[in-house]
Parts: C-alpha cells; sequence; structure tokens
C-alpha cells in the first residue's frame, strides 16, 4: 500500500488525516513539534503509523528525521502539506511583525522547502502533493492580512506545481477550506478557548474530519484525474461583503 507524509499531525486536520489514510490502508508519516501527541497517535493507529517530532522550519532535524525513514515509510506517494497557522487578528497597522514572519516562515517557507525535497521521490512514484491553502487565499477579510497572503502564495504555488510537473505523472492539489472547528483560532489568539467557542458557536463549521475525508478522495482518484483547486465551505458560511467607510459629520 502507498505512504502519505502528513505535515501538523498532531491535531486538527493533521491528525484527522492520519486517521482517514491508516483506515484506509495506507502507511502515514505523521510530523509535528508535540511528541506526546504523535506517540498517542501512533499507540491508536499501530504500525501503519510513523511518528517524525520534528518543527518544519528546522530543516537539519526535518532532515534527519526523513532520512532515518525506513521500510514502507521511507517512499513517500503522497505529500499532504498541512502544517500551518495564522497568528493575531489585529490590522496590518497594529501587527506584530514576529507574528507575520512566523507565518511565512512556517506556511511558505518550510512547506516550499519540504516540497522541493521530496519532489525527486513523488516523481519517481508518480505520487501526488496536496497543499491546504484557505479560502482567505481569495475573499480577504480585516485582520487576515499576512496569514491570507501566506495562503495565497500556496494556492499559486500549486498552480505553478501543476505546470511544471507536467507529463511526470505527479499530481497537484489546492485544498481551500472556509470554517474547520479545530485549533486554528485558540492558537491565533494565543491560547483563548473562549474566542474560539465564541467563532464557532451555533455556526456548525466544518470538522478536521470533513476536511481528511476530501483530501483522501484527492489523494485515491484515478492517476490519471488531476483537481487543482478545491474550495470548501460549511453551509453556514458565505462570503465577504464590502466595507464602506462613511465620512462622519
Amino acid at each position: 500500500m502507498p505512504t502519505a507524509l502528513v505535515t501538523g499531525a498532531t491535531s486538527g486536520i493533521g491528525a484527522a488525516c492520519a486517521r482517514e489514510f491508516v483506515a484506509a490502508g495506507w502507511h502515514v508519516v505523521g510530523t509535528g513539534r508535540r511528541v506526546d501527541r504523535l506517540d498517542a497517535l501512533r499507540k491508536e493507529l499501530g504500525e501503519r503509523f510513523c511518528p517524525a517530532a520534528f518543527d518544519v522550519c528546522d530543516e537539519d532535524a526535518r532532515d534527519a528525521a526523513l532520512n532515518a525513514l525506513e521500510g514502507p515509510f521511507a517512499q513517500i506517494d503522497c505529500l499532504v502539506n498541512n502544517a500551518g497557522l495564522a497568528l493575531g487578528t489585529s490590522p496590518a497597522q497594529e501587527a506584530d511583525i514576529d507574528q507575520w514572519k512566523t507565518m511565512i516562515d512556517t506556511n511558505v517557507v518550510a512547506l516550499v522547502s519540504l516540497t522541493r525535497k521530496l519532489l525527486p521521490a513523488l516523481i519517481e512514484a508518480k505520487g501526488a502533493i496536496i497543499n491546504l491553502s484557505s479560502v482567505a487565499a481569495t475573499y480577504p477579510y480585516t485582520g487576515g492580512n499576512v496569514y491570507g497572503g501566506t495562503k495565497a502564495f500556496v494556492r499559486q504555488f500549486s498552480l505553478g506545481l501543476r505546470s511544471d510537473l507536467q507529463g511526470t505523472g505527479v499530481r497537484v492539489t489546492s485544498i481551500e477550506p472556509g470554517m474547520v472547528e479545530t485549533e486554528f483560532t485558540v492558537i491565533r489568539t494565543g491560547g483563548n478557548q473562549q474566542a474560539s467557542d465564541n467563532l464557532y458557536a451555533g455556526s456548525n463549521p466544518m470538522t478536521g474530519e470533513d476536511i481528511a475525508e476530501t483530501i483522501l478522495w484527492v489523494a485515491t482518484l484515478p492517476p490519471h484525474l488531476n483537481i487543482n483547486t478545491l474550495e470548501l465551505m460549511p453551509v453556514s458560511q458565505s462570503f465577504a461583503g464590502f466595507q464602506v467607510a462613511r465620512q462622519q459629520d
């Protein structure tokens, strides 16, 4: 059976992907910084799951972990670039520049670096690259600034990869979810669980499992089919409206 490498597998969409792929008979390499959560997934999912603990921004640690992979985990057939984050909700003029840099380093630099490292193996396997973008790549909102910019990069990078990999048999997809209830907002707000609860209250948002099922569907399509981009929203969510600043008398 094939092997998927899922980044950010310690929670949310990444953890759900690990479960979905293993349940479908795949081998999964799950990466993340939280060793205890990776160990828990290994205990839950068994020998088809291989934990690889490293920060995606640390290339030396990443390379050491990937070079140590053995057996069925050594050949990656599908790369799921899920690791990413949003930090802060302030408008650009009030935003923390360090948070901006962390988002760029994680959502852009780490993603392209890992993708480039695995491209030879993915070409050999005629595999798949599935990148997690966001509706924020297309629809701007107040406070989305750099986060939205990073996800727009992921979307365009995916299309560029698709163009460059023409004829190799490698499939490339940009998955672009809207509101998904995970740890996303808790992390974005510096640990404010109440802010997360307030955001999702009564909205019937999508779940990590919803997105993971979609990712598995994309990964298991016949090899002659490619989903270029796939945008998903809960029925309760729609596109942001225009904003108008009115002069006060």
